[in-house]
């Protein structure tokens, strides 16, 4: 079996959206093995809302780390509203409450609305809507009240 580059990061896209610590292939005679250490718990997902589109929204919650940005809980497509006709869910300069959403990250079909865990003030937005995003990656940064 003869891997190339973008199969062996396919492999790993689909071990970080399916939350697995391992995928193995084997193929007549060879077989790859990837692996991850489990990542430690950043949040929790709240229970599943169901959206304007009619379909299942799980919440997420970010980490803030030190510097006050909120992380992508999630692998994803981040988007900041619900649909390209409406606003943004938050703009530079909007005071954020705890439990507020920020933003949805589509992660394996699945809207997942993304919720603050502090309040403050929005101070920049770091992603442009539609991009992808990896784990971990920062999307905002708040001034924390």
């Amino acid at each position: 079996m003869k891997l190339d580059f973008e199969q062996l990061r396919e492999l790993i896209r689909l071990l970080d959206e399916s939350n697995l610590t391992e995928i193995e292939v084997e193929h007549d005679d060879d077989r790859i093995r990837v692996r991850r250490d489990p990542a430690p718990v950043v949040g929790a997902v709240a229970s599943p809302s169901v959206g304007a589109s009619g379909t299942t929204q799980s919440g997420g919650t970010p980490a803030v780390d030190d510097d006050n940005y909120v992380t992508s809980p999630f692998v994803g497509t981040f988007y900041r509203a619900p649909s390209p006709e409406n606003e943004a869910f938050v703009q530079e300069g909007d005071s954020i409450s705890p439990g507020q959403v920020l933003c949805i990250v589509e992660a394996m079909k699945l809207m997942n609305e993304i919720e603050s865990e502090v309040s403050g003030t929005l101070v920049e937005v770091l992603v442009e809507s539609g991009k992808p995003v990896e784990y971990g990656d920062r999307l905002f940064r708040i001034e924390t009240s």
